[in-house]
């Protein structure tokens, strides 16, 4: 365990590593920059902003710079907000997105998982069938579609739910659904068809045969097993929830990272870019390496290499 713990964290330091280089250059290729949309700004000024952030060096000598400074935790003040660092950015607007992303999780983990089961349990009914088909939907319909359908009937036909905002627990209600639809309804297709493979196996047989109760042979047995694939998809539903609450933040007007994000490549900051991009790059490879640990806590049977 031990040897694979830190073999897995240097491969996500080599991973991280390619993601900021592949960013870094790949952003400075893209004609522009951060100082074309200011108004009225004369060529001396122009000069002399790019001295201050260090955009006038050859940009092999900007790289350096910036990976040496983001080894040892800065990654310099933003370009565009004046004042203000990137690590200070982060520090106040993550926290938003992960309370709403980290709610989302919950919700798709509490819902998706026993109506995963409970169809399963009742295979080829009725109510298999409805959430064979909510679940279709839900895999289907983007994100941004099901924050419009909302904020049209909850918000402004019925209004009764805050459209924009997150003050208060009802304004949590539209963004929560709408991240939380998507990874609910894969989740639910996922724990059947893995609910199903399991209650067919030769030991859920003969727990029956011997007697043992539907709720200990659900929970002690199949349960445990069936729930691995779940695992799996823990750490791609991280990065969706992540991810796809860059766009609802956008449209409930959410003061998260996502915004923040989506701002600083619209303005061409390019420190937040870098610092957000690696800040979330190492987030998810931090989490994939918990769901490989939880693998083997759940099922000691797995041998990690």
């Amino acid at each position: 365990m031990g040897k694979y713990i830190v073999k897995r964290v240097l491969l996500a330091a080599v991973t991280i590593f390619a993601v900021a280089t592949l960013t870094f250059f790949l952003m400075n290729l893209v004609p522009g920059g951060p100082f074309l949309s200011e108004k009225a700004v004369s060529p001396k000024a122009m000069a002399a902003l790019e001295a201050k952030y260090g955009l006038d060096k050859p940009l092999s000598q900007q790289y350096l710079t910036y990976i040496g400074d983001a080894l040892h935790g800065d990654f310099g003040e933003s370009l565009k907000q004046r004042g203000r660092t990137v690590m200070s950015i982060i520090t106040t607007k993550f926290p938003v997105s992960a309370r709403l992303g980290g709610i989302s999780v919950l919700v798709a983990l509490c819902i998706g998982i026993p109506l995963g089961c409970f169809a399963a349990l009742h295979r080829g009914k009725f109510l298999d069938n409805l959430i064979s088909v909510i679940s279709t939907c839900g895999i289907a319909v983007p994100s941004f579609v099901i924050c419009t359908l909302l904020m049209y009937f909850l918000g402004v036909h019925l209004q009764l739910l805050p459209t924009f905002g997150l003050t208060s627990w009802k304004h949590y209600i539209m963004p929560v659904i709408s991240l939380a639809f998507y990874p609910t309804a894969y989740i639910m297709r996922l724990m059947r068809s893995s609910m199903l493979d399991v209650l067919g196996q030769d030991y859920m047989r003969t727990a029956r045969a011997k007697g043992v109760g539907q709720s200990k042979r659900l929970f002690k047995h199949a349960l445990r097993n069936a729930i691995l694939p779940v695992i799996t998809y823990v750490g791609p539903m991280l990065a969706y929830t992540l991810t796809g609450s860059f766009v609802v933040e956008k449209i409930f007007t959410i003061p998260g990272l996502g915004s923040e994000f989506i701002g600083s490549i619209t303005n061409r900051d390019y420190t937040v870019i870098m610092g957000t991009t690696i800040f979330l790059a190492t987030l998810l490879v931090v989490m994939n390496v918990v769901v490989d640990i939880l693998y083997k806590i759940v099922d000691p049977r797995i041998k990690l290499k």
